[in-house]
């Protein structure tokens, strides 16, 4: 059966909250928020005025977890001045999910490449999942989307670290890169089981930079704005927001982004990810 993938091109956040109801799905009980608190100096993430329509919709809370690299958010205490810094904290209640260890740990069965996952303790106070991303580039991943905040994004600081060294923290610059790609899937695989289909994925196809928000230095967007989609399915998710970059065949910026995409094999997350059976690349595309 194919998933729904609800696609608007209007960019607001009113539309945002439009796209949310017409999946008909109500996240129940206490909702964790993924966002993305964005890299001191980046100019691209969007930020909490744009969510906030849907975020006081559903009562939940922002979450956040640390990096595993340098700069402005590899520690709580730094994070949370970022919180506050880029106005998180003024309109919303953040959770920093590994604030406090130990972190709480995933069980990945099935795993291609690693078979367990470390996020954020907090993660377990939660009864549902939001999942809001910011389409765009990525130096490492090719692409950052529903998949990557299920992974990198809700990982702990040791966990995104595990991620990219593909089970070996140790070489996180240095791991294969297909079985980074690989651990980025079977860690998402571990949220979407967590919360058993109480999950929704919006993904925001605008100010489109080949560099992702983690990027203190990142590139302007480098093509025009597409829009918004929706899915109880990230990988109909992202897939729906590759194949619309590859259908802008008039966007001067088209070129570059798909470049940075196919370079690092973005795809490939995609399809590990449909293989470990938490989503299709079979969608519809439903315009509103």
């Amino acid at each position: 059966m194919k998933s729904k993938v609800y696609f608007s091109k209007k960019i607001t956040p009113d539309e945002v909250l439009r796209l949310y109801k017409a999946l008909g799905k109500e996240l129940d009980g206490k909702v964790a928020v993924k966002v993305h608190s964005g890299e001191v100096g980046n100019q691209n993430f969007l930020r909490p005025e744009f969510w906030k329509d849907i975020i006081d919709y559903i009562g939940g809370t922002v979450t956040e977890c640390n990096t595993a690299y340098d700069g402005e958010r590899n520690t709580t205490e730094k994070h949370l001045k970022t919180i506050e810094l880029h106005g998180w904290s003024k309109f919303f209640k953040v959770d920093l999910l590994d604030a406090v260890g130990p972190d709480l740990e995933l069980s990945i069965p099935n795993g291609k490449i690693i078979k367990k996952n470390f996020v954020g303790r907090n993660l377990s106070e939660y009864d549902s999942l939001l999942v809001l991303s910011h389409f765009k580039g990525h130096p490492m991943g090719g692409y950052g989307g529903a998949l990557k905040q299920l992974s990198i994004g809700i990982a702990s600081s040791y966990g995104k670290a595990y991620i990219h060294g593909a089970g070996v923290p140790e070489n996180f610059w240095t791991s294969d890169h297909d079985s980074f790609l690989e651990s980025m899937a079977d860690a998402a695989s571990s949220v979407v089981d967590y919360f058993s289909g109480n999950a929704v994925y919006i993904n925001v196809m605008k100010n489109m930079s080949v560099d992702c928000d983690c990027c203190a230095v990142a590139e302007d967007p480098c093509m025009a704005d597409i829009g918004i989609l929706a899915s109880l399915d990230p990988v109909a998710a992202d897939k729906a927001c590759l194949d619309l970059v590859y259908a802008a065949t008039d966007d001067p910026g088209r070129d570059h982004l798909i470049e940075r995409i196919e370079s690092r094999n973005g795809a490939h997350t995609i399809e590990a990810a449909e293989e470990l059976g938490i989503g299709t690349t079979d969608y519809e595309l439903i315009e509103l």
